[in-house]
């Protein structure tokens, strides 16, 4: 066990919360024996490679303090290395922790999860996908959902979670469907169809957004991703069936189609990709399952 450990923090997280957050998990980490530093970068980039290079450097652990997007930003750096990644999710929606089964919004009990695994050795392989260079670690997000994120992004008022309900409303005024060509598959047994749905959504975990479970059945240790289509549907039928994927019972409804696959091509015209809630870029992207591409520091 290495005893020094590296704190990767987003300050701004959860309003504030993620400054905050790294003092009580640091404290409980240093009582546990554990040298801790702390990496905060001047933006994203500059994060990502002050957080590769710790992991170079042979940091213990890495230890990402903030929402969604911070986890994502780590599972970057530690992707593919022997380097164990501990979550101290203080964000809004906190998703990757909530699949993990980890502590939400209480840094001093996720500090103690971290202290425990790290001195008993525990760690999990959790599964991965990715797109091109890019790890995600819950949902890949396109079409009705992603515009949301795209215009809740351009909006400047009102701030937080409000802005993304606004941002609903519109795009519920002006839906539509989207003509896709989906590939799920990899070589002589891939199927390639063309259908309308209002999204499309590619679950290595089962949640996004604070707790929609779009792609409910995802697991984190199967070697596959669940691809969630929504086929057309009027508004009404989706204001009726959208409180439902908090529960994941969506899934029954006639619209709802799930696939199971270890990889899968998106292609549409005039739509981005959203994974971890951050932006991937325009259609087409293929994702594909990558099995235990990260231990994870939870209990057994």
């Amino acid at each position: 066990m290495t005893s020094e450990i590296t704190l990767f923090v987003n300050p701004a997280a959860g309003r504030g919360r993620g400054g905050n957050a790294a003092r009580p998990a640091a404290r409980v980490l240093r009582e546990a024996g554990f040298a801790v530093r702390t990496v905060v970068g001047t933006d994203a980039a500059d994060a990502l490679d002050r957080a590769r290079a710790a992991v170079r450097d042979g940091t213990g652990a890495l230890i990402a303090v903030g929402g969604d997007g911070m986890v994502s930003l780590a599972l970057q750096a530690v992707a593919g290395t022997d380097t164990p990644l501990g979550v101290v999710a203080v964000g809004t929606g906190n998703d990757i922790a909530r699949a993990l089964d980890l502590p939400v919004r209480d840094p001093a009990g996720a500090g103690r999860v971290i202290a425990g695994a790290l001195k008993a050795g525990e760690s999990r392989a959790v599964d991965l996908g990715r797109v091109g260079g890019r790890w995600f670690g819950s949902v890949l997000a396109s079409g009705f959902d992603s515009r949301v994120n795209d215009r809740g992004n351009r909006m400047r008022w009102p701030a937080g979670r409000l802005r993304y309900d606004l941002a609903m409303l519109a795009e519920l005024a002006a839906l539509r469907t989207v003509p896709y060509r989906i590939t799920f598959g990899d070589g002589p047994g891939s199927e390639t169809r063309e259908l309308e749905a209002v999204l499309v959504a590619v679950g290595n975990g089962p949640s996004y957004g604070g707790g929609m479970r779009i792609c409910s059945g995802a697991r984190l240790d199967d070697g596959l991703l669940d691809v969630t289509v929504v086929g057309p549907c009027s508004r009404t039928t989706l204001l009726r069936v959208f409180p439902r994927v908090y529960a994941g019972t969506h899934l029954g409804h006639p619209a709802v189609t799930v696939r199971r696959v270890a990889k899968v091509t998106l292609r549409a015209a005039g739509v981005t990709g959203y994974a971890d809630g951050e932006p991937l870029g325009p259609l087409p992207l293929t994702a594909r399952a990558v099995p235990g591409a990260v231990r994870v520091l939870t209990p057994r």
